[in-house]
């Protein structure tokens, strides 16, 4: 193997005549575009926007640094976390984390406390989600195909009610009893009722489950700052990348990519086409594509997400990383507070930064809202959290829309995707990946790992299986390299 890869590199750099174009700048077309670079093969990058890092950019607002949302590092899968390291170098810092939930005025520890759970829900709250429980083990559902069937059969009808109906909601826009159950799978993974008990009577002491990590590894200039060096690499290393122009056509020939056009009006060709594009788009725009496809992908969608920044002046809100809102009183989903994460992102300023997530379709209000009208909303419901102390004051505003960031799972949603994964699995020259391009809500562990295969199937042949990455409920809970077919 390693013989294999170091000939094709060599092969490569003789040559200069692989070219690969990558559609993205996010984390999986930015990886993939630098480990090509590093195979030998001419790389170009595609970015519709002005800016590289996708959904983890980081932005300077209010002299401080944010992210577009909380964005954190943890993986249990090696190939990753030497990718990181070799990237990062000693330029990050280990966070401790706190996140918490908020339900009905009070706040749960997460991962749960035995004393915080009972002092918020008492004991016979706590005796009805463990009988609710123990009905569920004992008559368990026929069917779990929906989001709200797999949950009730995991943890029992009173906790799915308490702890995952009104976020989820928020997040999707639709019922639960429509949200397809891979989604669960895919989220919350082997988390059972029994484990959060375990953990909340004894700690969190050697579980590795995702959600209920205590420290994870953050830039210590925000996340964006990893991609920034990444970037910084490419560009070293001869790529390309072009900004603010966009991807408006593929030209397709029988079964292979021969060119794509921008919105300059450019035509490039390349050998490979990686797209990290929405998989909606791509198709789309794309050339000679059957009808029963298109009336598939066109019953695809996705949810877009706004962020409204707050800047407070006060230097100790609340001490979480960032708090899960359950309550159904406010439109926002979930709120970051900037000031938690490291002290490189605030430095020497006296201010909070918080960052509340809403949800919404492209022809929602919401969407259409003007910025003066969402800083009114998110003012508004911090206080109604009462996440602000008295003497504190809402100095600034600022909002980033952010679309098409969720792909959403409704119930049966895969009867629609398969086929058209089947079909362009067809195209030998195409490679989609990224949460975009392969419509599946990734984590940037799973982008990273996304782009570090296809680079991998590209210069030496070997399938890499990159549509199975963050379909198993079992990845990165097994072996450090038995993941997605990877072979070492």
């Amino acid at each position: 193997m390693a013989q294999a890869t170091f000939f094709v590199f060599f092969a490569n750099v003789l040559t200069n005549q692989i070219k690969c174009l990558v559609i993205g700048a996010g984390p999986s077309g930015l990886v993939a575009a630098h480990s090509l670079l590093k195979f030998g093969y001419d790389v170009t990058i595609i970015e519709s926007s002005n800016a590289i890092g996708g959904m983890c950019q980081s932005k300077h607002i209010f002299n401080q640094i944010v992210d577009l949302g909380p964005h954190r590092f943890f993986s249990s899968d090696k190939i990753i976390n030497d990718y990181f390291r070799e990237i990062i170098g000693e330029d990050f810092t280990t966070v401790n984390r706190q996140t918490r939930i908020y339900y009905k005025n009070r706040f749960f520890d997460y991962p749960l406390k035995v004393g915080n759970v009972l002092s918020n829900l008492g004991i016979f709250h706590i005796a009805g989600i463990l009988i609710s429980y123990g009905l569920v083990r004992l008559n368990p559902p026929k069917e779990t195909n929906t989001f709200e069937e797999w949950v009730v059969a995991k943890f029992g009808r009173k906790l799915f009610n308490i702890f995952f109906k009104t976020y989820t909601e928020k997040l999707w826009g639709i019922p639960c009893s429509k949200i397809d159950a891979r989604w669960a799978s895919q989220r919350i993974k082997k988390l059972s009722l029994w484990e959060t008990v375990k953990a909340a009577f004894i700690g969190n002491t050697g579980n590795k489950h995702k959600t209920l990590i205590d420290q994870f590894a953050y830039p210590i200039n925000g996340t964006g700052a990893f991609y920034k060096k990444i970037e910084n690499n490419i560009n070293k290393l001869g790529g390309e990348i072009i900004l603010n122009t966009k991807v408006v056509h593929l030209k397709k020939e029988k079964n292979q990519i021969k060119s794509i056009e921008l919105s300059d009006g450019r035509k490039l060709k390349a050998d490979y086409y990686i797209s990290t594009m929405p998989l909606t788009h791509l198709v789309n725009n794309t050339n000679d594509i059957p009808n029963e496809i298109l009336d598939k992908v066109n019953k695809l969608y996705f949810r877009n997400t706004t962020l409204v920044y707050c800047e407070i002046n006060n230097s100790s809100l609340f001490t979480d990383n960032w708090i899960y809102v359950h309550s159904p009183e406010v439109q926002h989903g979930r709120i970051t507070n900037f000031r938690n994460w490291c002290p490189s992102l605030y430095r020497e300023s006296k201010n909070s930064i918080l960052c509340l997530e809403y949800w919404s379709f492209e022809n929602d209000q919401f969407w259409l809202a003007s910025d003066e009208e969402l800083f009114e909303l998110a003012n508004k419901e911090l206080r109604t959290l009462n996440l602000l102390p008295e003497n504190s004051e809402i100095l600034n505003n600022h909002v980033v829309r952010i679309p098409k960031c969720y792909p959403v799972y409704e119930t049966g949603y895969m009867n629609n995707l398969q086929p058209v994964v089947d079909y362009l699995k067809g195209i030998n020259n195409l490679f989609l990946i990224g949460r975009y391009g392969s419509f599946k809500y990734n984590n940037q562990d799973h982008s990273i790992l996304m782009g570090l295969l296809v680079a991998k199937e590209i210069a030496t042949g070997e399938k890499q299986n990159l549509w199975e990455i963050n379909s198993d409920s079992d990845y990165q809970e097994d072996a450090e390299y038995n993941l997605s077919g990877y072979k070492g």
